[in-house]
């Protein structure tokens, strides 16, 4: 049997690449808005009309962490087809996070479906009033990982969200809502198949298997991050290209700089794949049509209102 290849510099993500703002199309965007401005503490940033359509930004400070796209009329999201499984906020600490949760599970509009203790990270599941996942998590120390054959070892294990919420909540942090720094952390997608996916985002895109054998599930990132994507089969095994509906409109990602976009858009032509370049982000699409945006660092509003 052959020995598999090693990855060169050329063909993996750089150490620094980060997660950035995503795109939703939404249905009603007062009522998706005032849900992630009420649940999230997240900000009206600008906004602009194109044709039909208004595009909202929303975050935290200056940072955008969300875009949203009124799209009425489109059919509502399927949990059944790839797309988005959720979104997931990173804070910085437990104060921040447990004040968001806080927050989230006093609007009636939030569905709390389950809190986890991932090992590398403590999580809080929500759903958003058109149906797309949310994650809202902090990390543990990366001292305080653990490796074995080769993978990053994550668990589920249980977390009380009340007992987090007793050791962790402050009214100071309620407060500063906004103010708390946030970003995102990971995006969690549904794909019709990991082979599939795993030649997409680990092959084409760059990044790196950090947690292989779960079943039904493929966990990757760039410098040895716990996960930056994740790719599931659960709800969306043998699903085909994304119909036309609500939920997930791009993935942005970002990375230091126009040399590894350059070597991004070397593994794309390679492999055959469209893509569009502007010259600060290359836009793709992955196999069940889902947009993913590389760009540059320093993502503005404008950015985003342009994509």
């Amino acid at each position: 049997m052959p020995t598999p290849t090693a990855r060169t510099h050329d063909d993996v993500l750089a150490p620094a690449t980060a997660m950035d703002a995503v795109t939703l199309h939404v249905g009603d965007l007062k009522g998706m808005a005032t849900y992630y401005a009420d649940a999230l503490a997240l900000e009206p940033l600008e906004e602009r009309g194109r044709g039909r359509h208004v595009h909202r930004v929303l975050g935290r400070g200056a940072t955008p962490l969300l875009r949203l796209v009124h799209t009425p009329g489109l059919p509502a999201v399927d949990p059944r087809q790839a797309g988005l499984f959720h979104t997931a906020f990173l804070f910085d600490d437990a104060a921040g996070l447990a004040a968001t949760v806080y927050r989230a599970a006093q609007d009636p509009r939030s569905r709390f479906v389950g809190s986890s203790d991932h090992l590398v990270s403590e999580a809080f599941y929500f759903t958003d009033p058109e149906g797309n996942g949310i994650e809202l998590y902090t990390d543990r120390d990366r001292d305080l990982w653990l490796h074995r054959d080769g993978n990053v070892v994550m668990g589920t294990e249980h977390l009380d969200p009340n007992a987090y919420l007793r050791e962790h909540l402050t009214q100071e942090a309620v407060d500063a809502g906004p103010a708390l720094a946030g970003r995102v952390g990971h995006v969690h997608l549904q794909v019709g198949d990991i082979a599939t996916a795993e030649a997409f985002y680990l092959d084409a895109l760059g990044f790196e298997a950090t947690v292989r054998g779960y079943p039904g599930a493929l966990f990757a990132s760039a410098g040895g991050y716990h996960h930056h994507v994740a790719m599931n089969t659960w709800n969306s095994r043998g699903a085909g290209p994304r119909a036309s509906t609500l939920g997930l409109g791009d993935v942005a990602v970002t990375v230091p700089a126009r040399d590894d976009l350059d070597a991004l858009v070397g593994r794309l032509r390679a492999r055959g794949l469209a893509f569009a370049d502007d010259g600060r982000s290359v836009s793709v699409r992955d196999p069940w049509d889902t947009q993913v945006t590389v760009s540059l660092p320093g993502t503005t509003t404008e950015d985003l209102l342009a994509r």
